[in-house]
């Protein structure tokens, strides 16, 4: 039988289009960028309509680079960036882009968690940060009320692109739930909830949810012009893009656990109910009846692209080598038997508000070989930290690998090493579009759930297990790492507290490990 399947998948800077078969082989990827704004220090934004014109420009690039008619897709599905804050006008205009990379709300999250933040866990499974959608519609609704009498709908990232393809202004359970915005596990609006966060008068303009794989709508003429798509394809409900980054990576089942190392840090176990003491950064649900709890924070790869950035691209371009090839050639040159410098990988966020990230320990012998060695255990130790938060009794022994670190078989292995545990490497580089199109090919009744679609669409490559004595090294190095990191708290909140007072040492430590 013929016909594909389309996942988009929408990050805080690129939006990706790629083209599978009904087995999951990728068969054409297409990106366009999506310019991100930053009119104000800690404010990340875009605007909803570039993010649209990127993902049809993707789209129609994907088809025309795979020499598909659009009238030969079955289905598509969308996934994008969790949390951040999407305003429309009654018209579909957008108002605001907010990405979930934007701080400007940290002192109310700060303010909200303080006041309600136990409460809010025990309702919804997620605490307060300052780039969460609820806390962001406070924010806006406190500092810009003439455009937030405007607002007709708040929107998640993917539920953009949903709305450009078919004109629904709606989200799904997965987001929803990860944004914090539905109560546990009934996933529904409360309006006890809604309370907490101070925006109870918003509940008009909050999305109808449905469920991920649930066919909400089909590609409007307008949208046709625009994809290359047939009018009248159907579009599913879409996913929140650390689950579908899970699902294109191979994992679905209660019992698995996943890790995303991509811009993000984002760290997933999966069971069938939620945990009766919730510690995780946040919960959502994978379905109708797996639940996911997942750590995260923005602290992973996207260390090495500024490393990179900053001190590798014109050395690379001239040497004509990958800027990230080079890394790993560079990081394979040290002794991992030397003592080593640390790295604390907190240069977006880190464990307590005025964190940042550096290198310590660094002596006069060390090379930049070792630092950029330094740089990749320092990202694995803050999986590892999160870790120790959803799992601290370390029942998870594997987990799938997918993201940036996925790409170098030389990383892998320190980040099976640093996490004891054994990694399942994808055979697809775009998991998180794949997963998008796991979920399009349930809402086309290809498949019955999306367990089934994931084995069948996903599939494992290479498996990576830790080696005994380069996991006992990276212990001793991660206590080392892990005590550096207490002892900066008192720096880091220096400019908070009196310089004459003793420091004392924060005792409850965020969702960044």
């Amino acid at each position: 039988m013929t016909g594909y399947l389309i996942g988009v998948d929408a990050g805080n800077t690129m939006v990706k289009a790629a083209l599978f078969d009904r087995t999951g082989t990728t068969l054409a990827v297409a990106s366009r960028s999506s310019e991100t704004l930053q009119p104000a220090p800690g404010f990340v934004e875009r605007a909803p309509e570039g993010l649209w014109q990127a993902a049809s420009g993707a789209i129609r690039d994907c088809l025309q680079k795979a020499g598909v008619s659009g009238a030969e897709v079955l289905a598509v599905g969308a996934a994008g960036h969790g949390n951040g804050l999407y305003l429309l006008d009654e018209e579909g205009r957008g108002l605001i882009g907010i990405q979930s990379m934007d701080n400007r709300a940290e002192a109310l999250a700060t303010q909200i968690a303080a006041a309600n933040g136990d409460e809010i866990m025990t309702r919804a499974q997620s605490r307060p940060w300052p780039a969460m959608t609820p806390v962001l519609l406070r924010w806006m609704a406190e500092n810009k009320p003439d455009l937030m009498a405007r607002a007709h709908r708040a929107l998640l990232c993917k539920d953009v692109i949903v709305f450009g393809l078919t004109g629904r202004m709606g989200s799904d359970v997965s987001d929803l739930a990860g944004a914090g915005l539905l109560a546990l596990p009934a996933l529904q609006y409360d309006d006890a909830l809604l309370r907490l966060y101070g925006i109870e008068a918003l509940r008009p303009i909050l999305p109808e949810p449905a469920q991920s794989d649930e066919v909400v709508g089909h590609v409007t003429a307008e949208a046709a012009t625009a994809t290359g798509l047939a009018e009248g394809t159907p579009v599913v409900g879409g996913l929140f893009d650390v689950l579908a980054s899970t699902l294109g990576a191979g994992t679905s089942r209660a019992g698995e656990a996943s890790i995303v190392a991509g811009s993000w840090s984002i760290n997933q176990i999966f069971a069938t109910a939620l945990p009766e003491e919730p510690r995780a950064l946040l919960a959502s649900v994978l379905g109708r009846d797996t639940w996911v709890s997942c750590e995260c924070s923005p602290t992973s790869a996207a260390n090495l692209e500024w490393f990179v950035q900053t001190f590798l691209s014109a050395e690379a371009k001239a040497l004509g080598e990958d800027p990230f090839d080079l890394c790993n050639r560079l990081a394979a040159e040290s002794d991992p038997a030397r003592d080593l410098p640390v790295f604390h990988p907190f240069l977006y966020a880190g464990p307590v508000p005025g964190a940042r990230g550096g290198f310590n320990a660094v002596g006069a012998w060390h090379s930049r070989a070792d630092m950029v060695r330094a740089l990749y255990e320092g990202v694995a130790f803050g999986h590892r930290a999160h870790f120790e938060i959803l799992d601290p009794e370390r029942r998870f022994r594997t987990a799938t690998l997918s993201g940036g670190a996925a790409k170098s078989r030389f990383w892998a292995q320190i980040f099976a090493d640093a996490l004891g545990m054994t990694l399942h490497l994808s055979d697809c580089v775009e998991t998180g579009a794949r997963g998008a199109a796991i979920a399009a090919a349930i809402g086309a009744g290809l498949f019955d759930s999306f367990d089934e679609a994931t084995r069948t669409m996903a599939r494992h490559v290479t498996h990576v297990a830790p080696d005994p004595a380069a996991q006992a090294q990276l212990d001793t190095r991660y206590r080392r790492w892990c005590a550096y990191r207490d002892a900066l708290g008192a720096a880091w909140a220096a400019p908070q507290v009196d310089a004459c007072e003793p420091h004392k040492t924060q005792a409850e430590r965020t969702s960044h490990g």
